[in-house]
């Protein structure tokens, strides 16, 4: 991935981790504020650059930036959580222990499974996970009473949360008497389980089908694959990735 500054300026530690494939920049940015990176030897600070001769630690690891661009599509099991943090027993990168370094796209709630799209490009991170993009993710979602046609519409037109804000409208249709199907072009935290909890109904599995253009299909739970040269193709183009 090409340096978009001089190298003599340096480099903004943010860009320089997304692109060695720590973190997005915004991750990146949280394991900055929690003491987690080093440069030479002292604790890094948010908007620290990056130069040549540095040597930059997260963890106590050196970090490099690469420049192999790395997607997986990965089924996450219920009870992985989408972290990349060592102090988490159950994090997603220690359970899937891929050869080199990457991170989730996003979150996809521990109790929830499904799709989770893993990297090593930050920018194609921050692109998916920008919310003003409005990116399409879809989910199947089963619920412990059977669903009717005002619930459907409820989810659909907006719903009101518990912290004020009301949720995008989006597609929604029941494929089942307790089923549903949801596409949301927005990432509140919870969204689905607490757009149910708010118009009564409680989320008893909650799976994501597909990110984009890039579908589960059949992967099984806790396997991973690279996504295919199409698959890329299509994602960057709609991201507006190049």
């Amino acid at each position: 991935m090409a340096v978009e500054k001089d190298e003599q300026d340096g480099v903004r530690l943010n860009k320089f981790l997304s692109e060695a494939g720590t973190a997005s920049r915004r991750g990146s940015d949280r394991i900055i504020e929690e003491g987690r990176v080093t440069i030479d030897g002292r604790a890094a600070v948010i908007g620290d650059k990056v130069f040549p001769d540095n040597k930059v630690c997260v963890d106590g690891k050196e970090i490099k930036r690469v420049k192999e661009d790395i997607i997986l599509a990965f089924y996450k099991p219920a009870g992985i959580t989408s972290t990349s943090s060592p102090d988490d027993e159950d994090n997603v990168v220690d359970f899937i222990g891929y050869p080199k370094r990457i991170f989730s796209i996003g979150r996809l709630d521990k109790d929830s499974e499904g799709l989770l799209l893993m990297t090593n490009n930050g920018e194609l991170a921050d692109k998916i996970m920008r919310s003003k993009n409005e990116h399409e993710k879809e989910y199947l979602v089963r619920v412990d009473k059977d669903i009717t046609e005002e619930f459907v519409s409820g989810m659909s037109g907006g719903v009101l949360l518990d912290d004020g804000r009301v949720t995008k409208k989006c597609f929604a249709e029941a494929i089942g008497p307790r089923e549903f199907r949801i596409i949301l072009r927005q990432g509140l935290n919870r969204q689905i389980r607490r757009m149910c909890s708010q118009l009564g109904y409680e989320v008893r599995n909650l799976k994501r089908i597909r990110v984009v253009n890039i579908t589960l299909g059949d992967l099984k739970e806790g396997r991973y694959r690279d996504i295919s040269k199409k698959e890329r193709e299509e994602l960057y183009r709609q991201i507006g990735l190049k």
